[in-house]
């Protein structure tokens, strides 16, 4: 019996390889057969087997990286793991989080053939997304990418927007609608995974913008933060032939954090932020 498992034989991209959960993702792929393309600003110590430098802010070298891999053949899987933390600007978390996300795995479909299938990393803090599907989708809709910038511009600054915990509401939805039309005209499917605090490098710097009290009560029914291999085995299950019939979904792999903020089991007050000390 053969492993549905199993990438041997598949060339995949993951974007954002360097660390973390990328880092993470691109390990299991390879010890699962496949061979793996990395996309980053810097090269990761686990050994892909190819490497390219690429600002994911910058729209025209992901075009430019993604021409000069599928020119070696088609992808069969892409991971989009690359992310900026708050303590970036809203506008540099934008273009990494969710624009970087969707340019590329636009660029990627048309090298695609049917049977791939995409996956990417939003976040537990995209769980409101439901409640701001207007101005999320108001957002979606712009194709210009300047155009795209100065919305965020526009928006940032303002004590309603936080570019962080929009940029995952944006690739939830962006996800679950772009799967109906997808995997119809493609055959190729696409998921994303809401992870709640996981211990990656990062994980500082959640501290800081939100405060040690805050992520000390962050509500965990299973106790203590998740590992980037708990994440990446759950990206690696997606691309796989064990999930040829999941498409358009966000996992909430949080341990139950959403799970009970949606249907009452946990008071939204715990997720009230940190009340400035004078």
């Amino acid at each position: 019996m053969s492993n549905p498992m199993s990438y041997e034989g598949k060339r995949v991209l993951v974007a954002g390889c360097y660390s973390g959960m990328g880092a993470a993702t691109a390990g299991i792929l390879k010890d699962l057969g496949a061979s793996v393309i990395g996309f980053d600003i810097k090269k990761p110590e686990v050994a892909v087997d190819e490497f390219h430098e690429v600002d994911l802010k910058d729209a025209a070298a992901i075009r430019g990286a993604v021409g000069s891999i599928t020119a070696g053949g088609p992808l069969d899987n892409v991971f989009y793991c690359a992310g900026l933390s708050p303590v970036h600007s809203d506008l540099d978390v934008m273009l990494v989080n969710f624009l970087g996300l969707r340019e590329t795995i636009e660029a990627c479909i048309p090298q695609m053939p049917r049977g791939g299938s995409i996956a990417s990393i939003s976040s537990g803090a995209g769980v409101g997304y439901l409640a701001s599907l207007a101005e999320v989708g108001e957002f979606l809709a712009i194709d210009d990418r300047d155009e795209a910038c100065r919305w965020v511009e526009s928006k940032s600054g303002s004590p309603s927007f936080n570019g962080y915990v929009f940029s995952k509401m944006c690739t939830i939805v962006y996800t679950t609608h772009r799967g109906v039309s997808l995997a119809p005209e493609t055959g190729i499917r696409i998921n994303c995974i809401s992870p709640g605090p996981t211990a990656t490098p990062m994980m500082p710097d959640f501290i800081e913008t939100a405060g040690k009290e805050f992520m000390a009560r962050y509500p965990r029914p299973i106790p203590g933060d998740s590992t980037p291999e708990q994440q990446a085995w759950i990206l690696a299950f997606l691309g796989s032939d064990l999930a040829s019939y999941i498409n358009g979904e966000n996992i909430f792999s949080d341990g139950g954090t959403s799970a009970g903020l949606l249907t009452g089991a946990i008071d939204p007050a715990a997720l009230m932020p940190d009340q400035p000390t004078s």
